[in-house]
């Protein structure tokens, strides 16, 4: 018996060890051995996004049947515009080049064709239409190809001021100060061709203009450059955004205020900070609702308001209507603000886009007509990009403020500019 129990014993102390052995030989960890040390790679950084291409403005032939709804406009209604711009052509220089790059031609090359338009009978459509397939060759505006854009509304906005400073009239427009300079970066480097900074000079450097809360809390205060004083600092900010309007003064009657200058710094649209807030969803956004919020939110609306750095400065205008960078009138419904760094003033385009029904409960309608690149502004960025003036009054109000479009876009040259007395446009203009 005693043998027995030995020999279990000795089994039992052999298994043991033998398990052991095991455990500190085997692949798999025994749990009485502690688990081997694994080396980690570190967490890979993921790779940046890359850059977006730049824009580029690429430039298609087309025909007159490629523009939709060509045959249905009242082309007519477009030739006062046209004709208001081929008075600045008659102006300067026959060999001024017109737009980037001359992609336009010259002064010159659009003489003949704006002499015609003068002879077209007012309110004729059919001899206003014969008149511009004959003179003028479409081509569609792309970006690196891309033919889809955005197409917004401006109109021109009514506030209440008055030329002192006292009451509710305590929020100033400025006129452009006397110490901003404009310095023409493409002198300095050829990629930088084309780009203006607005800066002013400060202890012999210069430096950046001064943003929009600084100016709102004073920065330029005391210096003598209020135009006019108003009642509201929101409708001053939308003032801003759309370049012009009128003023119903408390001394009696209208001045009317439009674009002399911009501090230099970028426009940025508050509704995009509204959504990032959640305080608006994306797809509620309008100058409509923006509004309404910050009425609702006085405090939290003045700091979404300094969100946007760019400031306007203004100049008192004479005339019946707002004039747009070009320097002449603008005609409700005609006129488009572009992005001149792409696109010429003053030539004839044509829109194939939506816009807002005047009920916001009804459908948007089709918005194809011929209107005349006249104005810019500091949010109408690229090639395919632009803003249509509706005037001024409720109604072009309800419009613009709704407008935010996909669309496509054409120019029309004279077919007096052609490819061959453009070489620097020949990568640019593709098709003919």
């Amino acid at each position: 018996m005693r043998a027995w129990i030995t020999f279990l014993t000795l089994w039992a102390v052999t298994a043991t060890a033998v398990a052991l052995w095991l455990g500190l030989h085997s692949e798999t960890p025994s749990p009485l051995a502690s688990p081997p040390a694994v080396a980690t790679a570190p967490p890979a950084v993921p790779e940046p996004p890359p850059e977006p291409p730049p824009d580029t403005l690429v430039l298609k032939a087309a025909a007159f049947d490629d523009l939709a709804g060509w045959a249905m406009d009242f082309t007519a209604d477009a030739l006062p515009a046209l004709l208001r711009s081929c008075a600045v052509f008659q102006r300067v220089p026959a060999n001024r080049p017109l737009g980037p790059e001359g992609i336009a031609g010259t002064a010159g090359q659009w003489r003949s064709a704006c002499v015609a338009a003068d002879q077209v009978p007012a309110g004729d459509d059919r001899a206003a239409r014969t008149f511009f397939e004959g003179a003028f060759q479409p081509y569609q505006v792309t970006n690196r190809g891309e033919a889809k854009g955005l197409f917004t509304g401006y109109y021109e906005p009514t506030l209440q001021g008055s030329r002192r400073k006292g009451g509710r009239f305590t929020v100033p427009l400025y006129r452009r100060p006397g110490d901003i300079l404009r310095i023409d970066l493409g002198l300095f480097r050829e990629e930088w061709e084309g780009v203006r900074l607005p800066a002013r000079l400060r202890g012999g450097k210069i430096e950046p203009y001064p943003d929009r809360a600084d100016i709102d809390t004073g920065a330029m205060a005391g210096r003598g450059l209020e135009l006019v004083w108003v009642d509201d600092p929101i409708d001053a900010f939308f003032l801003h955004i759309q370049g012009s309007g009128r003023v119903e003064l408390a001394e009696g009657g209208f001045l009317r205020v439009g674009y002399a200058g911009q501090n230099g710094h970028p426009y940025f649209a508050i509704g995009k900070e509204l959504v990032a807030r959640q305080a608006l969803a994306r797809e509620e956004v309008s100058m409509q609702s923006i509004r309404r919020w910050l009425e609702e939110n006085p405090e939290a609306g003045r700091e979404i308001m300094h969100q946007n750095p760019s400031y306007v400065f203004f100049q008192q205008l004479s005339g019946s209507g707002p004039k747009g960078s070009q320097g002449v009138e603008l005609t409700p419904g005609r006129s488009l603000a572009v992005d001149r760094a792409f696109l010429p003033m003053g030539v004839p385009m044509w829109l194939d886009t939506e816009a807002p029904s005047m009920r916001p409960s009804a459908p948007d309608v089709p918005l194809q007509r011929l209107l005349v690149a006249q104005d810019t502004g500091g949010a109408i960025k690229g090639p395919v990009r632009g803003d249509v003036f509706w005037g001024p009054g409720e109604a072009a109000a309800e419009v613009a403020g709704r407008m935010k479009h996909g669309g496509r876009l054409w120019v029309l040259l004279p077919r007096a500019v052609h490819l061959e007395s453009n070489p620097a446009q020949e990568a640019k203009m593709v098709g003919e």
